[in-house]
């Protein structure tokens, strides 16, 4: 499998990449284009194929660590109003929490390596603790 890891700026958690693409899904039309839920990014990857191919993944890195990961759906290259390349990386609009995996920052997205990318998070019994919570179990290894 071929997936992608990017950072989330200005993000604090999950919760705020959530609202965000919420935000994005009620303001853009399903005649807008390719995509409701996109990435702009400059860079078209090389491995666009394989990515759609084997169901790659876009893995968030959210405060130091990566958190959740989405289904790249598909790439569509086109420019921007300046006439720079861009690319956008469509995303499902679903956010699968991951065990929280610490990472760098870094510019751009990057190929993510098998043997880097975390698990889908366990299930809770019950409600999940608060991410800023969870956090803080994290560096204890208590979760």
């Amino acid at each position: 499998m071929v997936d992608l890891v990017k950072l989330c700026v200005g993000a604090e958690g999950i919760a705020d990449l959530k609202a965000y693409h919420a935000a994005r899904w009620a303001e853009t039309s399903p005649d807008r284009g390719a995509f409701r839920i996109f990435h702009g990014t400059r860079n078209t990857p090389k491995l666009a194929d394989e990515i759609l191919a084997s169901g790659g993944s876009l893995y968030w890195v959210i405060q130091g660590a990566i958190a959740c990961r989405q289904r790249i759906t598909g790439f569509e290259r086109t420019t921007r109003d300046d006439g720079q390349p861009l690319c956008l990386i469509g995303l499902e609009n679903r956010h699968v929490p991951t065990e929280a995996w610490p990472m760098r920052p870094f510019q751009g997205w990057r190929y993510l390596k098998p043997d880097r990318r975390p698990p889908d998070a366990a299930d809770w019994v019950g409600e999940a603790p608060p991410e800023e919570m969870a956090r803080e179990l994290r560096a204890l290894g208590l979760i």
